[in-house]
């Protein structure tokens, strides 16, 4: 029973993990990186498509992101998206394909990003700290029903702080080591 309680709880903590290195893709580092176009989506033919499946999308090199449209009508209309979504670049068009060119960060920018970084650990965290609760109620809930003795329920409660322990310590590193990654010029 309480094998369950620790199971899901890790399964849980694991999905909160996955969500932080989801997030932390969409921070900028000296290099680009090409899912900082994820959240951009095209008008094509009427329905809301991402942009991956309206084009091409490479990083040409360090600073530079090429999108090569599958129909060279979509470019104006690419342009347009990329310009809404906000992301510090403005795109620029040869009719064949879109470029973006990303300036070299500054260390406010890097600064600012760490800060990002952190602020996306805490969120982790509290999702961590969520998913605690939930096993912590699920064991007392167990306490209460009689399906387990009152020790082993405190025993329980212990190891489901043993394991969120555990996983605050590696959103904690994670953060560390986009922080590192961040501030590197």
């Amino acid at each position: 029973m309480l094998n369950d309680v620790y199971a899901a709880q890790k399964d849980g903590c694991e999905k909160a993990i996955a969500s932080l290195k989801r997030d932390f893709t969409t921070l900028r580092t000296g290099k680009v990186n090409i899912s900082i176009l994820d959240h951009v989506m095209i008008d094509y033919y009427g329905s809301m498509t991402p942009l991956n499946q309206v084009a091409t999308v490479l990083a040409s090199d360090a600073s530079t992101i090429s999108i090569t449209p599958w129909e060279k009508s979509m470019i104006k209309t690419i342009s347009g998206a990329i310009q809404a979504a906000n992301i510090g670049v403005n795109p620029n068009s040869d009719g064949e394909c879109v470029k973006l060119f990303f300036p070299p960060m500054t260390i406010e920018q890097r600064q600012e990003n760490a800060k990002h970084a952190k602020a996306m650990g805490e969120k982790a965290k509290v999702s961590v700290r969520n998913v605690r609760k939930d096993a912590n109620d699920e064991v007392k809930k167990l306490e209460k029903d009689k399906a387990i003795t009152e020790d082993e329920s405190k025993k329980g409660q212990d190891e489901v702080q043993k394991i969120t322990d555990g996983y605050v310590a590696k959103i904690d590193a994670l953060v560390k080591e986009k922080e590192a990654e961040l501030l590197k010029v």
